[in-house]
C-alpha cells in the first residue's frame, strides 16, 4: 500500500515539473490500435432484407466510402475528443455508423432541454417551497453537469464548452451571477451555433446582454467633447484580441507573419481600438416599450424593471450611438454623420462585424487552432491548422466544417502516431474533463435528476466550474508555457497547466477519493429516504455487477484491463499497469474476502487509474 500512498500526491506532481511534463505528454500512453482510416465493412453486416444482391452491393458501396475506428480501444480515443467522455452505448453507436455519419447525426441532434429551460423549470419548483427564492447560478451549473453527462447532443455540449472557453462570459462576475437566466441563454446562444456560420455566432454574442454587461458595450454612450468622454473600449479591444484575429498576422497555418527584422507584425493598434469602439456604443436592453431612456440606462419597462431582457439581444439607440467623427479602424472607414438620428448603429455593427468575420484572414488560423487545443491537442503542427483552416474557408467560414475537419484529420485520427513515446501529440485533460471523463465511462447516475455537482472549492474540489472563469482570458491561456523546463524548450505549450499547481492538484486527489468512494456533488437525502452523495457509481455488491465481479477475484488484472479500455482507450503503459496491480492486490484479502476488501479493492483501482498522470494526458 505504499505505492498507493504516494500516488496521492505524486503523479500529478509530475506534471508540474518542467522536464517531466514534456515525458507526460510525449510517452504517456503506448499501446492501442494502428492508425489509419479503418476496414470500410468494420462495424456493420451485409443488408438481408429485401432487395438482395442488389442491396448488399449497395451497401458495400455505401460502406467503402465512410471511415470508421479501427477497433473499440480507437472508437472511445475518438470520442474522447468529440465528446465529454465515452461511453459504451457511445462506442457502439459510433463503430456501426462511422465516423463522418455519426458527426453529421450529432451536429443535426439539437438540445433536448435548452439551459434556459431547466434554470425556468427549476425555479417554478423552489418557488413552490419558498416564493421569495429563486434558481441561481448551481441551477445554471447543474444544467451543465446534466447536458454533458447526459445528453445526447454530446458533440454539441461539448463544443459549446470549448466555444465558452474562447468567448468568455462568467458567472464569477457579477453580470453572469445576478443574472443566471441571462447566463444560461448565453450557453444555448453558444450551443446552438456551435456549427453553423461564425459570423453568425460572433454577432450573436457581441449583442448578448451578459456579454454587453462583462465586457462593458452594454449602455456604452458615444463621445463627449465638452465632457472629455470616450466610448468604452473594452469589448473593441477583446473583440479582436480574443475572438477573432489575435495580436499577431498570421498565415493559414498559424504561423506568425514576420517583417524584414523577424518580428511578428500586429493584427491592431491603440486607434483601430478607438475607432472599433464607437462601433459598440448606443446598444443597450430590448425593452417591449421600445428605445427608451429609462429602458437604455436601467431596463425599465412599463415602469417596473423588466428581467426578461437578459434572455434577448441587445438593440442600438441612434440617441446615444457615435455619429459625430469617423469610425477607423483595420482600414475601414466608416463616415461621419450630421446628426444622432442619421446614425445607424446596427448599420455600423454590421460594416465592422463583416470586416472581423468574413474578411479578415486570421480568423481561420486563429480560432481553429484553439478548437484544435481544446478539443484534440496543444500544439497541432502547421500543416494540421492550414488544413482546418482550408476546411473553415471552403465552407464560407462555417464551424460545423472546422470542427469535422479537426476531429477527422490524420494527425488527430492516427492512433500509433499519437501515442507513440516520440511524439508530442496530445493535451493535459483540464479538471472539468477529467471528471466527466470519469462520470461517463462509470455510467455514473444522480439520484435527484439534477446532477447537483459544485466543484469551485480549491482544496477539496477541481478549482474550476464551467463558466465561471476568473476573467475573460479564461481558466488558462492558449499560449500559455510552463517556466523552464524541456516543454519550454522544445517551444511546447501547456495551457491547462497554468491552473495545476499544489492547492489544485492535491484538491483534485482529495475530489476524486471521496467521490469515486461516497459519491460526488450535493449531500442530501434522495426519494427512499437515503442520505447520500447526488451522484454515484453503479457499483453494489451483487453478483450481477461487472465491477463486483472483477473486484472480488484475487487476480487484479481484468479489472486494471478495464479500467485501461473505458477511461484510457487502451493506453495504459505496462509499467503503470503493473504498478496499479500490484498496489491493489497488496490490500489485505481473506480467501473469502468481506465486502469492505471487495469495495477497497475496487476504489483503490480506480483512483490510481485517474491520478496517475497517464490518464490525465488525453493523447
Amino acid at each position: 500500500m505504499s505505492r498507493f500512498a504516494s500516488l496521492s500526491l505524486v503523479p500529478p506532481l509530475r506534471l508540474l515539473a518542467g522536464g517531466v511534463l514534456v515525458c507526460t505528454l510525449v510517452a504517456c500512453g503506448g499501446g492501442g490500435g494502428s492508425g489509419g482510416s479503418g476496414t470500410p465493412d468494420n462495424g456493420g453486416g451485409t443488408n438481408a432484407g429485401t432487395g438482395g444482391t442488389q442491396n448488399q452491393t449497395a451497401d458495400v458501396a455505401k460502406k467503402a466510402t465512410i471511415t470508421y475506428p479501427d477497433d473499440d480501444n480507437d472508437a472511445r480515443r475518438f470520442l474522447t475528443q468529440a465528446t465529454f467522455g465515452p461511453t459504451q452505448d457511445d462506442m457502439i453507436e459510433l463503430n456501426t455508423m462511422g465516423i463522418e455519419p455519426w458527426l453529421v447525426s450529432q451536429m443535426a441532434t439539437q438540445q433536448a432541454q435548452s439551459h434556459l429551460a431547466y434554470v425556468d423549470a427549476r425555479d417554478a419548483i423552489i418557488k413552490q417551497t419558498n416564493p421569495s427564492a429563486s434558481s441561481g447560478v448551481a441551477e445554471v451549473a447543474q444544467s451543465f453537469w446534466s447536458g454533458a453527462l447526459k445528453g445526447k447532443d454530446q458533440l454539441r455540449q461539448r463544443v459549446a464548452f470549448a466555444l465558452s472557453e474562447i468567448f468568455v462570459a462568467s458567472m464569477n462576475d457579477s453580470c453572469g451571477f445576478e443574472h443566471p437566466r441571462g447566463m444560461a441563454s448565453y450557453y444555448d446562444m453558444l450551443a446552438d451555433n456551435a456549427f453553423g456560420s461564425f459570423r453568425n455566432l460572433l454577432e450573436k454574442v457581441a449583442m448578448h446582454p451578459i456579454m454587453g454587461c462583462y465586457l462593458s458595450h452594454l449602455k456604452n454612450q458615444r463621445e463627449n467633447a465638452s465632457t472629455g468622454r470616450v466610448p468604452d473600449e473594452n469589448f473593441a479591444r477583446e473583440v479582436m484580441q480574443l475572438f477573432t484575429i489575435g495580436l499577431y498576422q498570421l498565415k493559414a497555418d498559424g504561423t506568425q507573419v514576420l517583417d524584414s527584422a523577424g518580428n511578428p507584425l500586429e493584427t491592431y493598434n491603440a486607434n483601430d481600438v478607438a475607432g472599433l469602439a464607437k462601433v459598440f456604443t448606443g446598444f443597450s436592453y430590448d425593452c417591449a416599450d421600445g428605445p427608451t431612456e429609462v429602458c437604455f440606462f436601467w431596463a425599465i419597462n412599463a415602469g417596473a424593471a423588466d428581467k426578461t431582457v437578459w434572455t434577448r439581444p441587445m438593440r442600438g439607440y441612434q440617441a446615444y450611438h457615435s455619429y459625430a467623427n469617423d469610425k477607423v479602424f483595420l482600414g475601414q472607414t466608416i463616415k461621419a454623420r450630421s446628426s444622432a438620428f442619421d446614425s445607424y448603429p446596427e448599420q455600423d455593427l454590421k460594416t465592422a462585424l463583416d470586416l472581423l468575420a468574413l474578411t479578415h484572414p486570421n480568423v481561420g488560423p486563429f480560432i481553429g487552432k484553439q478548437l484544435i487545443q481544446r478539443l484534440v491537442t496543444s500544439n497541432p503542427s502547421p500543416a494540421y491548422v492550414g488544413r482546418v483552416t482550408a476546411a473553415f474557408e471552403a465552407s464560407g467560414r462555417n464551424l460545423g466544417a472546422m470542427v469535422k475537419a479537426i476531429l477527422t484529420d490524420p494527425e488527430a485520427r492516427n492512433f500509433s502516431a499519437a501515442t507513440d513515446d516520440g511524439n508530442n501529440f496530445g493535451k493535459v485533460r483540464e479538471p472539468i474533463l477529467k471528471l466527466t471523463a470519469f462520470l461517463r465511462a462509470m455510467a455514473a447516475s444522480s439520484d435527484s435528476g439534477m446532477y447537483m455537482i459544485d466543484t469551485t472549492d480549491d482544496a477539496n474540489s477541481l478549482s474550476q466550474t464551467p463558466m465561471k472563469a476568473p476573467s475573460v482570458f479564461n481558466f488558462f491561456r492558449p499560449g500559455y508555457v510552463v517556466p523552464g523546463g524541456e516543454s519550454k524548450a522544445k517551444g511546447m505549450v501547456a495551457p491547462e497547466l497554468q491552473i495545476a499547481n499544489e492547492s489544485s492538484v492535491a484538491g483534485y486527489i482529495t475530489y476524486m477519493k471521496n467521490g469515486i468512494a461516497s459519491g460526488f456533488g450535493r449531500y442530501q437525502t434522495n426519494s427512499g429516504g437515503v442520505a447520500r452523495y447526488d451522484v454515484q457509481l453503479p457499483f453494489n455488491l451483487s453478483t450481477s455487477n461487472e465491477w463486483y465481479v472483477l473486484a472480488q477475484a484475487t487476480d487484479a488484472g481484468p479489472l486494471i484491463d478495464q479500467l485501461n479500455q473505458r477511461l484510457m482507450y487502451g493506453t495504459m503503459p505496462a509499467a503503470l499497469r503493473s504498478e496499479i496491480e500490484t498496489a491493489v492486490e497488496s490490500i489485505t484479502y481473506s480467501a473469502t474476502p468481506t465486502d469492505a476488501q471487495i469495495k477497497n479493492r475496487m476504489w483503490a483501482a480506480m483512483l490510481l487509474t485517474v491520478a496517475s498522470p497517464e490518464f490525465q494526458i488525453q493523447k
